[in-house]
């Protein structure tokens, strides 16, 4: 293995100082394979002055000592130094590609989105892989904990303890990525202490309120069904937008039936539900046809279901 010393000219007439490798040295992180290390370094093609001579002489002393550095590095087979440049990395960046690698389920790249918001007000944009650490990870906790939202003329409130919860956890993830990325040496969140998730109170509806919700129009024919069904039935909405027609059974002996598995837990369930549920479906369509079409979460269907609430007076 040979290390050596080398330049190649830039503009201002300056010449960069670079480490060639032969053969070439793998990345640790990669295990790309590279020739050349370039050291930040750069000296004067031509010194005019006694500062400029000065400073050629002292730089090349300080690149000739990293590279005597590396030749016994590599020749003991130890390439860690090539993973120093990716603690210069920005944090901030790297967390805002992982956000939009989330961006095929709508809900989780909202709530990847707000965390990644909150950090960037947090930090002011400013982070760097070497930055993360458990000082950074406790003092975020802290003002998701402490701090108001983002402002927002729209919800000026203060996070809820369930809201900080989730995003500290996509942080947390963040972090655990970059670790299994080996961008950062060590997972500071494993010492830092989570968030707790609060038990939120549940409004359940009366049989009084769903006969006027089942009176009352609804502007989205299938919306008003599904929040029926999913109020007689029990199950969760995105239970409801993946059932299929071919999940519905009917027997003469043990009536209507659904067979399917749950987004949330995986697990395989029948459920027996009543002939009201049932014929609240309509016709059947196609086996693999989507019972209540094409449904999206969002804001929209959201002021959708609260208006169709409000004007049955609930």
């Amino acid at each position: 293995m040979k290390v050596t010393l080398r330049k190649k000219k830039i503009s201002g007439g300056r010449q960069t100082l670079y480490l060639g490798y032969y053969p070439p040295i793998p990345n640790p992180a990669t295990g790309k394979k590279t020739r050349r290390e370039f050291l930040k370094l750069y000296v004067y093609d031509k010194s005019n002055s006694a500062t400029q001579r000065e400073h050629n002489k002292e730089t090349l002393l300080l690149a000739e000592n990293v590279r005597a550095q590396r030749q016994i590095k590599t020749q003991a087979g130890n390439f860690s130094f090539m993973l120093e440049s990716k603690k210069k990395q920005d944090f901030v960046k790297y967390y805002e590609v992982l956000c939009e690698k989330r961006n095929s389920s709508k809900g989780n790249h909202d709530n990847w989105l707000s965390s990644f918001n909150h950090f960037t007000a947090f930090t002011k944009s400013n982070c760097l892989m070497e930055d993360v650490n458990e000082a950074l990870c406790n003092g975020f906790r802290e003002y998701l904990l402490t701090k108001n939202s983002i402002k927002n003329t729209l919800n000026p409130k203060r996070l809820s303890q369930n809201a900080a919860h989730s995003y500290f956890n996509k942080f947390r993830a963040a972090v655990g990525q970059a670790f299994q990325d080996k961008l950062i040496d060590e997972n500071p969140c494993l010492r830092v202490k989570g968030i707790k998730q609060t038990e939120t109170d549940r409004a359940f509806l009366t049989l009084e309120e769903l006969n006027k919700l089942a009176k009352t129009p609804c502007e989205i024919p299938y919306l008003k069904k599904a929040a029926l069904f999913s109020a007689i039935t029990g199950l969760r909405w995105i239970d409801i937008k993946l059932l299929t027609w071919d999940k519905l059974e009917n027997s003469k002996s043990g009536g209507y039936t659904l067979h399917f598995r749950q987004k949330k837990t995986g697990g395989l369930e029948i459920l027996n539900i009543s002939d009201q549920a049932a014929h609240l479906l309509g016709n059947p369509g196609k086996d693999n046809e989507p019972v209540f079409g094409n449904m999206e979460y969002s804001s929209w269907m959201l002021m959708k279901l609260k208006e169709w609430l409000n004007a049955a007076g609930i």
